[in-house]
């Protein structure tokens, strides 16, 4: 599987050749140039040329291209992939595949674009991302994270998990209705814990609200504290908390380095153990810190 780096994922309607071009030259780690949600039944087929055009023209840097399709259960879904990669199938890095239910829904691309790159004789493999997003996914989500090995990285949806679900979010409007915590914590580490199982990234789903800078931050942190290694964006203005909050902290690097130093050090000398600021050092705690070290190296904060 390749390794991307996916701090934050920035959504953008594709039928918005304005908003695009804005989202491409941001600092979002990726961009996924929407034809779904985002886009309006009536304004799908026009925003696959934008797409297209937003690929093949513009200048992405070093940001991951994305395009998120329609799901397989609509009449967009297949032209979506057929428009993309003849259009552009060379330039695309990832799809995003939506409402993923179970692993033959996935299964359904993936056959897909294997047979579209045999066609059309594209080289790079293209990665797949998949939302979590309904409850009967959820349900399947182990199933999912081990069923393509094009998956690189699943995402939990909110929105659409809530509506699945039934969640009564207007009651909360009455603090008598109030849930006491976060919500969406066991459904957070189930799907961590289903991604970490078979190597794949882990991605927070979207803030709504992107004016409350302090809400999307908090929702940030409680993810990247469960093992999360990037957020979606859906303004730009979250871009730079999420690139921040799935980073590593110069604090936390400096504390895993050592931490890292003093077990090889031990190793050297045959003790396979060791002491570094009243901490115990051993090969658990190299497994909790090597991979601070590994994502400053691969963000550049160290080389």
């Amino acid at each position: 599987m390749t390794q991307r780096l996916r701090r934050s994922e920035l959504a953008v309607p594709a039928s918005s050749e304005k908003l695009v071009q804005k989202a491409v030259a941001s600092d979002a780690d990726l961009v996924f140039l929407d034809l779904e949600d985002a886009t309006a039944p009536d304004a799908k087929e026009a925003a696959r040329d934008i797409a297209v055009n937003a690929l093949n023209e513009l200048d992405w840097g070093r940001t991951i291209r994305s395009v998120r399709v329609n799901d397989h259960e609509t009449e967009w879904a297949v032209y979506d992939m057929v428009s993309i990669l003849e259009g552009a199938g060379d330039k695309l890095d990832v799809f995003i595949i939506p409402k993923v239910k179970k692993p033959s829904d996935l299964l359904f691309f993936e056959t897909m674009l294997l047979s579209l790159e045999k066609k059309l004789k594209i080289k790079k493999p293209i990665g797949l991302e998949v939302l979590i997003e309904e409850a009967e996914g959820l349900g399947n989500v182990e199933a999912i994270a081990r069923c393509s090995t094009r998956l690189e990285a699943l995402i939990l949806g909110f929105g659409d998990l809530a509506g699945s679900f039934g969640m009564r979010f207007g009651h909360e409007l009455d603090p008598a209705y109030k849930y006491p915590g976060d919500i969406w914590s066991a459904h957070r580490v189930r799907m961590i814990g289903a991604c970490r199982a078979v190597g794949i990234d882990a991605i927070d789903g979207p803030f709504g609200n992107f004016k409350d800078d302090e809400g999307y931050r908090a929702q940030a942190t409680y993810a990247a504290a469960l093992g999360a290694v990037g957020k979606w964006c859906i303004h730009p203005s979250q871009i730079p908390h999420a690139n921040e909050i799935f980073a590593p902290s110069e604090k936390e690097l400096h504390v895993a380095q050592k931490m890292v130093a003093a077990y090889e050090a031990s190793l050297t000398s045959g003790d396979g153990a060791a002491g570094a600021g009243g901490m115990l050092v051993d090969a658990a705690t190299a497994r909790l810190y090597q991979p601070v070290v590994d994502r400053a190296r691969q963000i550049g904060m160290i080389k």
